[in-house]
């Protein structure tokens, strides 16, 4: 039986990355994501291309009643879900001083990229624990730099990610027993839509040397990072965090 991974937030980006090197690695996949669009056909095709299925389910994680919904569409392929990669997530509709952060952007950016992905990763330890599987098992969550570097023109984003490593460990912990890993990666600076309105600024950093290795991660470098933990490549390793940035997060002097 092929593994199922259900992948939030596929459609493009770093989720597209992501489902496509484990379309490579011979899994069947579920893309979870608040729209199907043209960004949709292209990844499943491109995935289906590589030999996998693929099913599509709309769905916003932050509504919480569409869980189930959403676990259901992946084990519609024809198994159980053996690999969940949190990855969708927002970025603050606005960057700004952090004195101006709304109550509403503070709110919707934690109602997705924490409550509902803590709610999602909920659900799903606890129908793994309920259908065992022949496949290896796992649970990786995208958090990002910022969960160790503060940027204050996006507090809440911050906060979410800083949460998201605590979450991380603390499902390890519950989850060890039962011989299913959970890992963090957190991305540096990727070439993504979500960074495109940030380009000038990073390309000039990035020549200035913001990061050992000087140029941009791209979607295919966290992809294949997540593919290897679903593979169990690292079977002595959980609730830790896996640096995929360039070497940014090293303090030098």
């Amino acid at each position: 039986m092929k593994p199922i991974a259900l992948v939030t937030g596929g459609n493009r980006g770093i989720g597209r990355g992501i489902v496509l090197a484990l379309a490579r690695r011979g899994f069947d996949i579920a893309i979870a994501d608040v729209v199907e669009a043209d960004d949709t056909r292209r990844t499943r095709d491109e995935a289906e291309a590589h030999g996998a299925r693929t099913t599509f389910v709309c769905a916003d994680i932050a509504d919480l009643s569409q869980h189930a919904r959403i676990i259901d569409s992946a084990e519609a392929l024809g198994g159980h879900v053996d690999v969940l990669v949190n990855n969708a997530g927002i970025s603050v509709a606005q960057r700004g001083d952090v004195l101006d952060v709304s109550v509403e952007s503070f709110d919707r950016v934690l109602d997705v990229n924490l409550r509902g992905t803590f709610f999602l990763t909920q659900a799903v330890a606890r129908r793994m624990l309920e259908t065992p599987s022949p496949n290896a098992r796992s649970i990786i969550t995208i958090s990002s730099i910022n969960a160790i570097i503060a940027s204050p023109d996006r507090a809440e984003y911050c906060l979410a990610k800083t949460a998201l490593s605590m979450m991380v460990k603390i499902f390890a912990l519950r989850l060890g027993e039962a011989g299913i890993p959970v890992y963090e990666i957190r991305p540096g600076v990727i070439h993504t839509d979500m960074t495109a309105k940030a380009k000038e600024k990073y390309d000039r950093m990035i020549d200035e040397g913001l990061s050992p290795i000087r140029r941009w991660g791209e979607p295919d470098d966290i992809g294949r990072s997540v593919a290897a933990l679903a593979c169990a490549e690292l079977p002595f390793v959980t609730g830790d965090a896996l640096h995929v940035d360039g070497g940014l997060h090293i303090h030098k002097l």
